[in-house]
């Protein structure tokens, strides 16, 4: 027992401080961005590599929240990405628990099909979508926006549910059928269980739709009042300039939900990719 107690402080000594180097070198680029929205364009370039001001400058908030118009696109922003990842959990849960709990001709198949759409790029979709959208009459409205970010990538999301449906012990859903409960019902009364797979869901979907810059942009070339915080950082580029720390001041605002959003998902988050990896 000490030796492996030696052996394993050992290889923390050596361990922990690569990791360390590692995890500075990995969240560096994030830091100097902060730092960035704090200096003024002088300072910027003067700086170099340094993670400290010259001096502080809170203009930049102001100009990239007003001049740049960052208030409209954050709220659109929120918009999207909060209505497109509900219906993508509530769909995604519903397909899941139909694969997990129900046998009916085809279901072997669809679930492949469902698993062959993971090898498909998201960007070779955006034409269907945008004719889709088109013939429903969404095109430059905040509907058909919502509409096609809340399929981008469902296969998985599908396959995390089938997973974890498949582990419930069959006991609790002839306990819901006794008591009368039907499809519906008997679904909302499980679905609590796998907040751990909800949050994984809830986390990747929600930054992947903050994130998003091809469908804000293809889909309200006619508005682009209803474009999002990524379509939105092209304000900061002129003719000749581009406005560096009005930049760096819009993509902090940018940072702040989605790390809400993590810190508030993140106690079930390794245990909804655990679980999802044993299903």
């Amino acid at each position: 027992m000490r030796t492996s107690s030696r052996r394993a402080l050992r290889n923390n000594a050596v361990a922990i401080p690569i990791l360390l180097v590692i995890s500075l070198i990995w969240i560096y680029p994030f830091l100097w961005t902060i730092s960035a929205a704090f200096k003024t364009q002088g300072g910027l370039f003067t700086g170099g590599a340094s993670l400290i001001p010259d001096q502080l400058n809170f203009d930049n908030f102001a100009r990239a929240w007003v001049n740049a118009g960052f208030s409209q696109y954050f709220a659109n922003t929120v918009l999207y990405s909060t209505v497109s990842t509900f219906i993508e959990l509530v769909k995604s849960a519903l397909c899941g628990y139909v694969l997990a709990r129900f046998d009916f001709p085809g279901r072997v198949l669809l679930h492949r099909l469902i698993i062959a759409t993971l090898f498909i790029p998201v960007a070779s979709i955006i034409i269907p979508q945008f004719v889709l959208v088109q013939q429903l009459g969404l095109l430059n409205t905040r509907a058909g926006v919502i509409l096609a970010m809340s399929g981008s990538a469902g296969a998985l999301y599908v396959l995390m549910f089938t997973g974890f449906f498949a582990s419930v012990p069959s006991d609790l859903f002839d306990a819901a059928k006794l008591d009368g409960a039907g499809f519906l019902r008997t679904f909302w009364l499980i679905l609590p269980l796998a907040k751990p797979v909800i949050a994984v869901v809830v986390i990747f979907q929600f930054v992947s739709n903050w994130n998003e810059f091809n469908i804000p942009l293809v889909f309200t070339l006619g508005q682009p009042e209803l474009q999002n915080l990524a379509v939105g950082m092209l304000s900061f580029k002129g003719e000749h300039a581009v406005d560096w720390t009005g930049f760096a001041a819009g993509m902090t605002i940018s940072f702040a939900p989605m790390l809400i959003v993590f810190l508030m998902f993140q106690s079930y988050f390794v245990r909804g990719l655990a679980g999802a990896t044993k299903g």
